[in-house]
């Protein structure tokens, strides 16, 4: 027991030192980042106002390297994020705000169940907005060297978007990555694709008007293909080549039309699409769930799904959108 206590005190002191050591190399990084954003011409009043106050959060470090994508089964995964109690306050939702819900599916071709689905699936409908100082959470990870070059790219265009005032910094709470309002927009997409839909000359990406028309800019500007399908479930036989199953949402491999697939998928009779699609396999337990079957669970994908990849770089959140959204359409 005493060895214990020693080993666990001595961990306790590794970690303060980790922490001291990052926050000493985090001011460091501050005032160097502060020179580049003004170098990249952001105002020196809009960077000092902003960058004083940001801070180290080692709990974001924490979040980013244990995101439930990493390590939930799908299965776990999905009937998490899909349930009755959800669907029922998104059916609260449309209801509240059908006509303005209907205007956006119809003015911007992207279905009102999409939109509710991934308004449930990334804030709960608003519930779960995130209280994360979003420059502080930015700054950690763009002085964290994991995903650094992307950060710091959306941490400048962040500070452009304050220096513009398209955005009041004293607004900036959300997510620990950085994500803001009802959909979760970061702050690339919010620069591309967040609109003023009620034109009173602010975004306001936490209520529905704004909110629900930019996220269905945003798709619609991506392709979005109304009313075309985002995947089926499927059963593969032994026959398939590996090099089709696709375990990561980096990028889908090895796509080819359906008519190519046929001999590799025993419920194919119940796929009902033209048989020319090009689509991809994906098996996303495989490499992330210890001892997960290689052919199960499986799914063919199509052109929509690869769409919510690029909302968010995971297999399983893209089903459990997809999912959810077709729940929306039997109900709606």
């Amino acid at each position: 027991m005493k060895i214990i206590k020693i080993l666990f005190a001595s961990l306790l002191l590794f970690i303060h030192y980790i922490s001291i050591c990052n926050a000493t190399d985090f001011s460091q990084w501050v005032i160097d980042f502060k020179h580049r954003a003004i170098k990249a011409g952001i105002s020196s009043k809009t960077v000092n106002a902003v960058m004083d106050n940001a801070e180290f959060i080692s709990k974001v470090i924490e979040y980013d390297r244990y995101q439930p994508e990493f390590y939930e089964d799908t299965y776990t995964y999905i009937n998490k994020r899909v349930n009755k109690a959800k669907i029922k306050k998104g059916l609260d939702i449309y209801q509240n705000n059908k006509n303005l819900i209907n205007e956006v599916d119809k003015n911007f071709a992207v279905e009102k169940e999409l939109l509710l689905s991934l308004m449930g699936i990334e804030t709960n409908f608003g519930k779960y907005l995130g209280k994360m100082d979003i420059i502080s959470s930015i700054s950690t990870l763009s002085f964290d060297k994991r995903r650094s070059e992307f950060f710091t790219k959306e941490l400048l265009i962040l500070l452009k978007l304050i220096d513009d005032g398209v955005i009041d910094h004293k607004t900036l709470y959300g997510s620990w990555a950085g994500a803001f309002g009802n959909f979760q927009f970061m702050p690339s997409t919010i620069k591309n694709y967040a609109i003023d839909y009620n034109s009173n000359l602010v975004i306001e990406l936490k209520e529905i008007e704004d909110s629900f028309a930019s996220a269905a800019n945003y798709l619609k500007n991506i392709g979005w293909r109304k009313n075309s399908p985002c995947f089926y479930k499927i059963e593969l036989n032994e026959k398939i080549p590996k090099k089709y199953l696709n375990t990561s949402a980096k990028k889908i491999k090895n796509k080819r039309k359906i008519s190519y697939f046929k001999k590799y998928i025993n419920n194919i009779n119940e796929i009902s699409v033209n048989k020319n699609s090009l689509v991809g396999i994906v098996t996303p337990d495989k490499d992330i769930i210890p001892d997960a079957e290689n052919l199960s669970p499986a799914y063919l994908i199509f052109h929509n799904y690869e769409l919510i990849l690029k909302w968010n770089r995971s297999l399983r959140f893209a089903l459990a959108v997809c999912t959810l959204k077709d729940e929306f359409k039997n109900v709606l």
